[in-house]
This record gives C-alpha cells, structure tokens and sequence, in this order.
C-alpha cells in the first residue's frame, strides 16, 4: 500500500495512526522492521512528514489476533450444513480490524457455530464478502470450504446477484443510469476510496424508485464489487447517499449511511438450487422515507 503525504511537520507514527487501519504501536513495530519506508528509505517513528512524501506499507506484515466468541443476536435468514444467508444491523463490523477484534459479525459466528469455512484465515472465519460496517442487509456467510470455495468463484465472476436500495441526496433527473467508473484507495486518506484513472473497474446500475423534493430512492445492481462502490460512485455523480459519514459533507447521525442490501441470488454451491432472499429496509431508513412522503 502507497500513501503520499497532504500534511507537513507531524509525527510519521502518528500520521499513519490517523490515515491508515493501524494503531500507533503497530505502527511503531513496523517502522522498526522495515516495513514501512518513507521515499524507499527506513525511517524513525519520530520522522516528520514533507508534502508529497511518499510512504510505503508492506503487505507482508502479519498481525496475529486471538479472536473470541461473543454472543449476540443474529438475523439468520438461511441455513443449511454448508451456507448462511444473514440480515445483517447497520453498525455492525463484519470481520476484526482497526483495533475492534470482539464486537464483529465474525466474533457472533463463531459463538454461533463452530462450523465455519475457514479459507479467508482464522480472522474472517465464514466470510465470503463483506458490507461496510453501517451498510445493512443481506450477505452470505460459508459453512463449508467448498461452499466458499465455490462462492467465492461465482463473486469473481458476477454470478452472484446483489440489489441494493439507498436514498441520494438531490433529485435525480434520469430515471436509470450506468456508472462505469474505476476505482482505487486514496493515495492521502486510507480510509477513502476514489475514482481515479489507475483504480480497478467498478459498475454501477442505477434505477430511479421514487422522487421526494430533495432525495431520491434508487435501486442499485452491482456489477463488479470494489471497497465502497456504491457510495463513492454515488458521490462521484453528484448524489451521494444519504447521512453517509466519508462520502458527503453534511452533518450525519450515528446511524450512518442510507444503503441496504435488498437482495441476493445465488446459486447454492453444493444442491445447484437457485435461492433468492429480499430484506425489509432499516426501520430508521423506512421511518424517514414515511416522513418524507
């Protein structure tokens, strides 16, 4: 991972602390091992950063996390000996990171049950894909390691359908669009992704619900599935969703960004059955469209 610096005079390890996923004792560890460089050279944690430095975080650092069960509630909506499909809360992390290793989707998973594929390392136990932390809705989980292995083939190649609703800010003026944008990290704010010219190629549908004098309820099919697809495309066309906390400037509340996911289809990996679930909106995000009509 590369990021290039925007602010001058502070503390490298603090600088990343702020920018990256890291927290500043990683950070610290790292920088001594060499696995960070500043303009391909090692530094000390009390460097100080220059405009337009260039950092470099190597991929090979590994964090070993002890990950513990924790009971909550879970919404399952499927189950069978090898897939789960889970409905799941806005605010809810799916997988340890950041310094939150207890209070994630992965952490309710394995109180729930011991069998869980286990291909994506011991961290993210289940998971085939994921939704951002206040994105809610529907997602597969894997049981089995051939349900994974299987699934995360069929992601690869859009075999698997994912419709979701989210409310714009602004009255948009087409009925349905296509948003064909590529998109990569940030290269100043780890945190952010963006369209840029380098980034991966990123899909968007778009279908136009309902109006309401300053928003509109669209419908959205995912052709291709980047980190925040949907809510940087959003941005980038100038509607961007709804109370979300990195992609618009206006105030939001804890609830975070007006995105759910509706719907999935999907071929089940082992019986080939064709199944296919549908999700009731957030009863914050269906309480506000109410007051908007």
């Amino acid at each position: 991972m590369k990021l290039v610096v925007d602010k001058e005079d502070i503390r490298i390890d603090k600088y990343l602390a702020t920018n990256t996923e890291y927290s500043r004792e990683l950070i610290t560890k790292m920088l001594k091992e060499n696995y960070i460089t500043v303009n391909g050279k090692s530094i000390k944690p009390s460097y100080k950063t220059k405009i337009n430095d260039e950092i470099e975080i190597s991929d090979d650092y590994k964090v070993e996390v002890d990950i513990n069960p924790v009971k909550m509630d879970l919404n399952i909506v499927y189950e069978d000996d090898d897939v789960m499909v889970i409905d799941k809360p806005s605010g809810l992390v799916v997988h340890p990171g950041n310094g939150n290793h207890d209070n994630t989707l992965v952490n309710g998973l394995m109180y729930y049950t011991e069998e869980l594929s286990d291909l994506g390392g011991s961290e993210r136990v289940g998971i085939v894909h994921r939704l951002d932390k206040d994105t809610s809705g529907l997602m597969l989980v894997c049981k089995s390691n051939k349900a994974h292995e299987i699934l995360a083939e069929d992601f690869k190649y859009k075999r698997v359908y994912r419709e979701y609703y989210a409310l714009l800010i602004g009255r948009f003026p087409s009925n349905t669009a296509f948003i064909d944008a590529p998109i990569g990290r940030s290269k100043t704010n780890f945190n952010k992704m963006e369209v840029r010219s380098d980034g991966k190629p990123a899909r968007t549908n778009l279908k136009v619900l309902k109006r309401y004098k300053d928003y509109t309820l669209v419908s959205l099919v995912l052709e291709t599935g980047r980190t925040h697809q949907i809510r940087v495309h959003m941005a980038y066309i100038g509607y961007p969703i709804y109370n979300d906390p990195v992609y618009q400037n206006k105030k939001t509340t804890e609830f975070g960004q007006f995105l759910h996911s509706k719907v999935i289809r999907f071929t089940h990996p082992i019986t080939k059955e064709v199944l296919e679930f549908e999700s009731d909106l957030p009863k914050e995000f269906q309480d506000f469209i109410d007051k908007l009509d």
